[in-house]
């Protein structure tokens, strides 16, 4: 199967912004309440200093040619290549495959960039759909390398491999060889290819702009969906059900059309699943992964099995807080009426995720202040801009950007402890290259999760007041719940959409019956799912953009559970090691990464471990 990564980087950067020759993205937001200071927008300049300029006009006319002559160079003659001793032809061949693989992935890293700021804007959308053409068509010529790659007898490439430069490339060509099974004849291969700017990628778009013009009545104004959500949040029980009367009213307006992306999205999936002979509906996630199907079994088995230990027993302790004993979806994470409901200016918040992380690492905080420095964040929540928040790592030639939506919330801060943890992995795995540096998503998300819990945990120690400490610790309990709960929640929502797709087409009845049964499952009795709940399937952009992405954050918080443990009871030298393991990049298997800390995903009794520091959490809560 084809895997070349600038065709990832269009997909995943989310998207490119403003109209005309700038890329420098407008920063100014209208904040509700006390001002959280100045909000940084991106400086894009780093890549393009804009969609007209010279700069991206001569890569994307210099790429075009490059891959042309790439496929007439060698299409047909790898084999031959690595069978020459020392295979330098095949070297200077990954090489310039490489080099192209840069430029592709920047091209596509500033258009997903510009347009996660405003999907709305038509010049945005319209350079955003062209780039996507082009990189398209581009790549088109390069599809075959993977695919000839892995028709060389593997005893050639072994020996290829074993000694001198193209050593450096083993672990990039193994990643490339466990994908072979599933690959394609080449020209089916250039039709999916060529297609998925039709199909799949003109889906997710779909999506993106559809939810981006979505609006909101809450308390007679309109609002865009991450002000609305924000609400959900908020300290006044009146603007949280409003809020959410607000979501089920336009989302129940729009079931149709998201029906309808999920029913082709999913049935997109199933056509390229049976065709590549993938057993399992999420079996393409696993192999992208690199993780075995038995360690995500094992993961979800784990985190089911707990649900009464964990978001049954942390909600119906919650509604007792509240003097009810079921608690309305709206107030599923509010916070506590102790909690300081004071917004956090954008210094302060910065200033404590750097303090973290140099207690940790003086190294991790240095990477980390660039992303301030250098206005590679963009912060204010703005109409038409990307709800949620990531870190796009882009290539390695130029360096990660994180997304955000800050409203000054205690949990923004945590948003933003996450994704520059993120963005730190990526600037550390940076020199492995283009083809090397990209990591599994569960171990991405270690890392992020890792910063998390350095902020957290520096911010719980400074803590003396016995509410705001309890307070804290619901708070973290919520996100954690959020994080394993309730992804593994989506991940089983997302299997039962899948599997029963493959049947036939799904009504909207069914799917949000779907969505129902997890709910009611891993949230418990003490949450009322009350009419109009069922609808909220259509706003989570992970299962249009990347199904069964949702497990990776439930391995990540599990995993760094028991990394942290590690980490508190470890002599001098765990920041360098874990630093390592971040560095390391694609170039490691999980099993590998973990080795030196004592650690293995593959033993059941893994799991359980990082399950039991949120049980102990919930503990000191019922004990306070």
């Amino acid at each position: 199967m084809a895997r070349a990564s600038a065709k990832r980087a269009v997909k995943t950067a989310k998207p490119a912004s403003r109209k005309g020759a700038t890329t420098k993205v407008k920063a100014k937001t209208k904040t509700r309440g006390p001002a959280l200071g100045d909000l940084p927008g991106w400086n894009l300049a780093d890549l393009y200093p804009g969609i007209d300029s010279p700069e991206l006009k001569r890569d994307l006319d210099r790429v075009a040619t490059e891959c042309v002559a790439f496929e007439t160079d060698y299409k047909g003659k790898l084999a031959e290549l690595a069978a020459a001793p020392g295979a330098p032809g095949l070297l200077a061949a990954i090489k310039r495959y490489e080099a192209l693989d840069d430029v592709l992935g920047r091209i596509g890293s500033y258009a997903g960039l510009l347009y996660a700021t405003d999907s709305t804007d038509p010049v945005t959308a319209k350079f955003y759909g062209d780039m996507n053409e082009r990189i398209t068509a581009d790549v088109s010529h390069l599809l075959f390398f993977d695919l000839e790659l892995n028709r060389i007898d593997d005893a050639v490439l072994d020996a290829a491999m074993r000694d001198g430069p193209l050593a450096h490339y083993r672990p990039w060509l193994e990643d490339v060889r466990k994908e072979k099974p599933y690959q394609l004849e080449d020209r089916v291969e250039l039709l999916f290819h060529e297609k998925s700017v039709t199909g799949r990628a003109a889906w997710n778009r779909l999506f993106d702009e559809t939810m981006a013009s979505l609006r909101f009545k809450v308390g007679g104004k309109e609002l865009s969906i991450e002000p609305t959500l924000n609400l959900l949040a908020d300290h006044d029980g009146k603007k949280r059900k409003a809020a959410a009367q607000a979501l089920v009213t336009t989302f129940k307006a729009n079931l149709r059309p998201f029906t309808q992306i999920t029913n082709t999205l999913a049935k997109d999936k199933e056509i390229s699943d049976r065709w590549r002979g993938f057993e399992d509906v999420a079996d393409s996630r696993h192999l992208s992964n690199r993780v075995e199907r038995e360690v995500v079994d094992a993961l979800v088995e784990s985190v089911r099995a707990a649900y009464p230990r964990l978001s049954h027993r942390y909600y119906a302790l919650k509604a007792k807080w509240y003097g009810k004993k079921r608690l309305p979806y709206w107030d599923r994470n509010a916070p506590l009426p102790q909690a300081s409901m004071k917004p956090v200016p954008w210094a302060e918040a910065r200033a404590t995720v750097l303090s973290a992380y140099g207690a940790f690492s003086p190294r991790m905080a240095e990477i980390a202040d660039d992303f301030f420095e250098k206005r590679w964040i963009d912060a204010p929540v703005r109409d038409g801009k990307q709800s949620g928040a990531f870190s796009h790592p882009t290539v390695p030639s130029a360096h990660p950007y994180v997304l955000l939506n800050y409203q000054g919330k205690t949990r923004d801060v945590m948003t933003l402890a996450h994704e520059l943890g993120h963005g730190v992995h990526q600037v550390l795995a940076a020199p492995n290259g283009p083809l090397m540096a990209p990591t599994p998503l569960t171990l991405a998300e270690t890392a992020s999760v890792f910063g998390e819990m350095l902020t957290f945990k520096k911010l719980l120690a400074q803590t003396t007041d016995k509410k705001q400490r309890k307070a804290m610790l619901a708070a973290k309990v919520e996100d954690m719940i959020n994080t394993v709960v309730r992804q593994i929640a989506f991940y089983t929502f997302e299997r039962k959409v899948h599997t029963e797709r493959r049947k036939g087409e799904l009504t909207t009845e069914q799917i949000c019956n779907f969505w129902m049964e997890v709910q009611h499952e891993s949230l418990g009795p003490a949450i009322e799912l009350k009419p109009g709940y069922e609808t909220f399937w259509v706003y989570i952009p992970h299962f249009i953009h990347s199904p069964f992405y949702v497990y990776a954050y439930a391995f990540g918080d599990c995993l760094v559970n028991s990394l942290y443990a590690v980490y508190e009871h470890a002599d001098e030298g765990f920041a360098e090691r874990y630093l390592d393991m971040l560095a390391a990049g694609g170039t490691k298997h999980h099993s590998d990464l973990l080795k030196p800390f004592g650690l293995d995903a593959r033993d059941p009794a893994f799991w359980q471990g990082g399950l039991s520091v949120i049980e102990g959490m919930i503990g000191e809560l019922e004990g306070l």
